[in-house]
């Protein structure tokens, strides 16, 4: 019988519980990780727990706002900004567009009839809201200066506004006045002191 090699058997038991050792650390690792969808070029990483939650649920704090995060920072515009939630429209309006979006007021849904604002958050009501919120939003961007005399738009619910100038100042269907124009990351807001509604 030959002589039997007990350092080289050491040495192999060895190697083998140290692969052993670190095949369950490398695995470990790998399952501790927070699992994401990638990340984009701003360096803004999503998790899987943002999965199916739509582009509002992206966290970004590098970009540009969009129309919704502008509306969202406005504390002019809480009744909008709850009503494009009841709508459920957030997700689309967050969205590469461009958009530009006439955005009314607190102060403009105070001027409709006693409880209309209320009545329109409804669920039976969503159907009606939504058609009111895209009568307010047109694919593509409009600035200022494009608001041209007699122009008319087209807007995402199949209505459409016109423009009309008053003391050399636009008007959109003769009433809604422009307040300001704010530019965001994908389109434009015009904050307006009206609530348009479709006819």
């Amino acid at each position: 019988m030959g002589p039997v090699h007990l350092p080289k058997i050491i040495l192999m038991k060895t190697t083998i519980k140290y692969l052993i050792v670190a095949g369950s650390i490398g695995l470990f690792s790998c399952n501790s990780q927070p699992e994401t969808n990638g990340v984009n070029e701003n360096n803004t990483e999503v998790t899987t727990e943002a999965n199916g939650a739509g582009q509002s649920a992206v966290q970004d704090a590098v970009s540009n706002p969009n129309v919704v995060q502008v509306a969202i920072g406005s504390k002019d515009h809480t009744t909008l900004v709850a009503a494009v939630k009841a709508g459920e429209l957030v997700d689309v309006l967050s969205n590469a567009g461009p958009f530009t979006v006439f955005a009314p007021t607190n102060a403009a849904f105070e001027k409709l009839p006693a409880g209309t604002v209320d009545g329109l958050l409804k669920p039976e009501k969503k159907d009606v809201l939504i058609d009111i919120l895209e009568y307010h939003v047109y694919v593509g961007v409009i600035e200022a200066e494009g608001l041209t005399d007699g122009r008319t738009l087209g807007e995402v619910n199949g209505g459409n506004i016109k423009i009309s100038f008053v003391d050399g100042k636009p008007v959109i269907n003769g009433k809604a006045h422009i307040l300001a124009s704010i530019k965001a990351s994908n389109g434009i807001i015009h904050v307006i002191d009206e609530v348009l509604l479709p006819e």
